[in-house]
């Protein structure tokens, strides 16, 4: 199930982005401040979707990969490959449900 919903929603299945994560990319949540407050991945930076313009020069500065999440995967999906475009390495990790369980695993 989890590799269907990959696929459906955008997870970039091919890259252990757990072992990205531990050796040091970003982990953001592009959902909105309310959503956050209900709930995030350990470790996580909040960066709406809405904001992520200007927060580039910052993440690009960073120079390490960025590893983008929500709640259905669309808005992470259209976040990395902002992040992307603007010559970033960027994943996106799917929902917030698939990352935490991609960190328990």
């Amino acid at each position: 199930m989890f590799g269907i919903m990959q696929k459906i929603f955008g997870g970039s299945a091919a890259v252990d982005m757990k072992a990205l994560i531990a050796d040091g990319a970003k982990l953001i949540d592009v959902r909105t401040p309310e959503e956050f407050a209900q709930g995030y991945a350990e470790g996580a930076v909040n960066i709406p979707l809405q904001d992520l313009q200007r927060h580039l020069p910052k993440l690009k500065q960073l120079g390490v990969p960025v590893v983008a999440y929500c709640r259905s995967g669309n808005r992470s999906g259209i976040a990395a490959q902002i992040l992307k475009s603007s010559g970033i390495e960027a994943y996106n990790a799917g929902s917030l449900g698939q990352v935490n369980a991609m960190m328990r695993g």
